[in-house]
């Protein structure tokens, strides 16, 4: 996943506009309306509890005075949170106890949502079932990813060269589940292949319950700007929620797409993962018209947390342990691209042999510059140098 944005265009604060604080999918309300997209490699179980909390807010400040409160998706700026993106197939074939390393989930995570990959209608359809039965909120199907691996197997936008086959696909997973049935798709294959509006009336016509619509073709991949006219178009086009998703790194950017194209909900992903707060922010702007920074005080906390939530994670299982390491090195490489001393951090984590290790690492970094020395101010979204990291080059996000 690409994780800079082309030449991204810096958007003021919309008179009059905000994200609306709720929408209506299937029967499920989903407060605020914004969305964790799904995120290969990323949206796992404790990372989307890590934004669940990151996300707490409460009308009159932002702060950590809240954590302590019972998380719904009302006191959360984040309404809806998706699963990784998971093999239908694989669903199908895997022994219970793997399938529920792919599908767990807490209690404090709903509403929520799981999303699938395939191309075989019974297959999906079956997915889908194991998806409610493990108790989902909804089910979702992937129409966007443009990892080729994905495409190869006819998955994920891959379909968007096949309306027939996605219509059978919607009608048999909306005849296996009864819980909410959405898809996230993109704009078409390529520009001479742009099909968003007919997938969206088909998924309609189908008894979908919502559309979220990356605006980008397959075959731009993460590259150039997400063309958001093409999502007013799809809400011009259907009476289901529609979500729209792309170039949302800010408040302003969130704002600014709803004014532009009227969409019901957004959706966030890469910029999720380099700022967890952005959620909290947006709800925090829709109820005060303004939105805090975080400090780097809040900042070590949120990096301190999300460590000991993986180590949590990695005690009692191998594989969680080994997995750990690496997301803590990676996640560690983003928080402090920009911070003064971060290189010396950087080296000093990727030479860490184990978790621990590293949490003492990251730990002495900022205790050090909590102290007061040369506490230089932290930067902002768009100020991530062109050279910033990406997370994983199967992660499928906008």
């Amino acid at each position: 996943m690409k994780k800079q944005w082309d030449n991204p265009v810096e958007y003021a604060m919309p008179e009059g506009v905000r994200v609306s604080a709720s929408m209506n999918i299937g029967g499920v309300v989903v407060a605020p309306a914004t969305v964790l997209a799904p995120m290969a490699g990323v949206t796992d179980t404790v990372f989307r509890r890590f934004i669940r909390n990151a996300s707490l807010f409460a009308e009159g400040g932002a702060g950590g005075a809240n954590v302590d409160r019972e998380v719904t998706n009302q006191q959360s700026g984040c309404g809806l949170i998706m699963t990784e993106f998971t093999s239908a197939d694989g669903l199908s074939k895997m022994r219970e106890s793997k399938r529920k390393r792919y599908l767990t989930f807490y209690e404090d995570e709903h509403p929520i949502a799981a999303q699938l990959f395939g191309s075989n209608p019974e297959t999906l359809a079956e997915g889908a079932r194991i998806v409610e039965d493990t108790g989902f909120d909804m089910v979702d199907l992937n129409l966007g990813c443009p990892a080729k691996r994905v495409v190869a197997c006819n998955g994920g936008s891959g379909l968007l060269r096949d309306l027939p086959l996605i219509a059978k696909i919607f009608e048999a997973v909306r005849g296996a589940v009864k819980i909410p049935f959405t898809v996230k798709f993109r704009l078409g294959w390529n520009d001479q292949h742009i099909i968003c509006v007919p997938l969206a009336r088909l998924a309609e016509e189908s008894g979908l319950n919502a559309v979220s619509l990356h605006a980008r073709t397959r075959e731009q991949g993460y590259s150039g700007q997400a063309r958001w006219e093409h999502i007013a178009e799809v809400k011009d086009a259907v009476r289901i929620p529609v979500i729209g998703n792309g170039d949302v790194r800010t408040p302003e950017d969130a704002c600014a797409l709803v004014a532009k194209t009227g969409c019901d909900g957004v959706m966030i992903g890469r910029a999720a993962p380099a700022n967890p707060w952005i959620f909290r922010q947006i709800a925090q702007y829709t109820a005060t018209g303004r939105y805090d920074e975080p400090t780097e005080a809040d900042r070590y906390q949120m990096i301190r947390t999300y460590f000991e939530m993986l180590l949590d994670e990695g005690r009692e299982d191998e594989h969680a342990s080994r997995a750990a390491q690496g997301k803590m090195k990676q996640f560690a490489s983003w928080f402090t691209h920009g911070v003064p001393g971060g290189a010396g951090l950087r080296k000093s984590i990727y030479e860490a042999k184990t978790g621990p290790k590293i949490l003492d690492a990251v730990e002495r970094f900022f205790e050090t510059r909590l102290s007061g020395e040369a506490l230089d101010p932290l930067p902002r979204m768009e100020d991530v140098p062109e050279d910033f990291p990406a997370m994983d080059s199967a992660a499928c996000a906008g």
